[in-house]
């Protein structure tokens, strides 16, 4: 029987393993080689055939043993060679998964794509901590972007997001933390709250609420880390440990 390679990209969700889809899962249990991401929570794996290859592909702060390109190269040998590749990304494969560089590699090997999206931790993080990104009354829309650009620099997209009412969501921005809210500060929004949580949906998560003016301080003394997610804004307010609902003006009314 001839081989027929195919890619699946497949989003695994936040860490929690019981946030992979369903659509998720059947693919995975069609899987001939399963490369899978640091974030993964290993039992997920045991969806996937016992006789398939399952192979870490991790990147990690600090530790870069699997490039991209040699990702690249991995899928496209191993769907050549044993058929069925599944992608097994954290959050959903297009939001800083570069889930769209891999797709492309694989056409351009005339290799079948398809794409089954996953719970992003963009939103669902917030969400499971009572944040709601939007709220009718206090603001219209939220911003998703990365702390840290591909030149390990601190992303233009902070300074545009600091100066709208929107909230701020900052994957990958500990290490600029400091420098994030300088730049918040700048623009008036030193006693805008903000949230950081680490290790959202697993057991071992921690939350931290402050203010832009004096979270970084409040970083150092709880020694909260990556990976960890930041939102900036006013819907931090509605967290369970801060919000009073008698002390919000909110219409809801539209």
């Amino acid at each position: 029987m001839s081989i027929q390679p195919k890619l699946s990209l497949v989003g695994a969700g936040p860490g929690d393993p019981e946030l992979i889809t369903l659509k998720g899962l059947k693919v995975l249990a069609s899987a001939d080689v399963v490369l899978y991401d640091a974030l993964i929570d290993k039992s997920i794996l045991e969806h996937a055939p016992a006789n398939a290859l399952k192979i870490f592909v991790g990147k990690q702060k600090g530790v870069c043993q699997f490039p991209q390109e040699k990702i690249n190269e991995l899928i496209v040998q191993y769907a050549q060679s044993h058929g069925h590749v599944v992608r097994l990304k954290g959050g959903d494969p297009f939001i800083f998964g570069r889930g769209h560089e891999e797709l492309t590699v694989a056409k351009q090997h005339n290799i079948e794509v398809q794409v089954v999206p996953g719970v992003s931790s963009a939103v669902s993080v917030a969400g499971l901590q009572e944040i709601p990104l939007t709220r009718r009354g206090i603001n219209d829309s939220f911003w998703v972007m990365t702390g840290t650009t591909k030149d390990h620099q601190l992303s233009r997209d902070i300074y545009h997001a600091a100066q709208s009412d929107a909230t701020a969501v900052i994957l990958m921005g500990m290490s600029h933390l400091e420098k994030i809210c300088e730049v918040f500060t700048k623009f008036g929004k030193a006693n805008t709250s903000v949230a950081i949580i680490q290790n959202g949906t697993l057991p071992t998560e921690k939350v931290l609420i402050g203010k832009v003016e004096d979270i970084v301080a409040k970083v150092a003394e709880s020694k909260i880390g990556s990976p960890a997610i930041i939102i900036i804004g006013e819907v931090v307010n509605l967290h369970p440990s801060i919000w009073k609902e008698q002390s919000l003006s909110i219409s809801f009314e539209q």
